[in-house]
């Protein structure tokens, strides 16, 4: 199984911590977040792994080149010229993920999901993509039909919203930053370099099946701002990594 770790972003909302390092070398109990992530792929079977690097790449490049994991397989994929958004980031990371279907999860997300039962779900359902989604307050949130597949986007602080199909039942549901998708996703990708995979996964949803996958009864965390690491350490103890 292959997955991708995003992992490029600035980090800015953990100020001060990625003053001198990037988000994904921040440390929850002593664990860079994506060290977190490498093992738990690591634990459900995953053996290659895609990790996009931006912000001081420097440092992330020479901590993965010293991760032993055995049977894990770590390709990165460099964006020290621009940052590539989410979208941008995994077009860049084609060649290694355009084989067979692979798992997306964001650097500083924490959950305790099986990731294999995830993929194997995916691989059930026959949909382009999965999207893992649960109920929390968000100012963004993905727009679901009575089948969960995919209709549109929110923006209920600005009001603006996007359609790939209407349908006259719809739900709010927060993505969780945790996909699997197949690699036809590539054909529905725009021809520039930067731009967000929720914007491709409005595209594509006029044409496949995207569906939303609900993980309520799950723990789950985004590790954004420093007055989160407190709450992530406590989580992380319930977590799992070997």
């Amino acid at each position: 199984m292959n997955a991708m770790i995003f992992a490029a972003g600035l980090g800015t909302r953990l100020r001060p911590l990625t003053n001198d390092r990037p988000k994904a070398l921040v440390e929850v109990n002593g664990m860079p977040l994506l060290e977190i992530a490498l093992r738990r792929l690591h634990r459900f079977g995953y053996t290659q792994v895609v990790v996009n690097v931006h912000h001081f790449a420097e440092l992330m490049i020479d901590f993965l080149q010293k991760v032993d994991l055995p049977g894990l397989q770590i390709h990165i994929s460099e964006e020290q010229d621009a940052l590539l958004d989410t979208g941008g980031g995994l077009k860049q990371a084609k060649p290694w993920l355009d084989q067979a279907p692979f798992l997306i999860c964001n650097v500083d997300i924490l959950n305790d999901l099986d990731l294999r039962a995830v993929y194997e779900q995916h691989l059930h359902a026959n949909a382009l993509a999965t999207l893992l989604v649960r109920q929390r307050t968000t100012s963004r949130y993905l727009l679901f039909d009575e089948s969960q597949q995919l209709c549109g986007w929110r923006n209920v602080k600005t009001g603006a919203e996007k359609w790939s199909r209407k349908s006259t039942t719809t739900h709010e549901a927060a993505f969780s930053g945790i996909h699997v998708v197949n690699p036809q996703i590539f054909d529905y990708m725009p021809d520039e370099n930067i731009f967000s995979i929720i914007d491709v996964y409005l595209e594509a949803a006029r044409h496949e099946r995207i569906i939303g996958l609900n993980h309520d009864d799950s723990l789950w965390l985004d590790v954004g701002k420093p007055h989160t690491l407190q709450q992530a350490g406590e989580l992380l103890k319930q977590i799992p990594l070997d």
